[in-house]
């Protein structure tokens, strides 16, 4: 397999080489970053679910309206 390398720029989230090149579309292309810091992980938290879905009358809310007056 041949290598040719070639120096260029990220603009607008895209690659512009600074040569003046013509590829063929659909072409394998691979992209070597110096120096570049792999980004930050991002962790998901996930909502929780019920081991037993049948429990999960137990966890019904109701919802109580106190009176205005409800504090004297």
């Amino acid at each position: 397999m041949q290598v040719t390398a070639f120096e260029g720029i990220v603009e607008n989230g895209q690659i512009r080489l600074k040569t003046k090149v013509n590829l063929p579309e659909k072409m394998t292309v691979y992209v070597v970053i110096p120096g570049f810091e792999e980004a930050k992980k991002v962790v998901h938290v996930y909502s929780p679910r019920l081991v037993h879905p049948e429990q999960a009358a137990d966890f019904k809310k109701k919802v109580v309206e106190e009176s205005p007056h409800a504090g004297i």
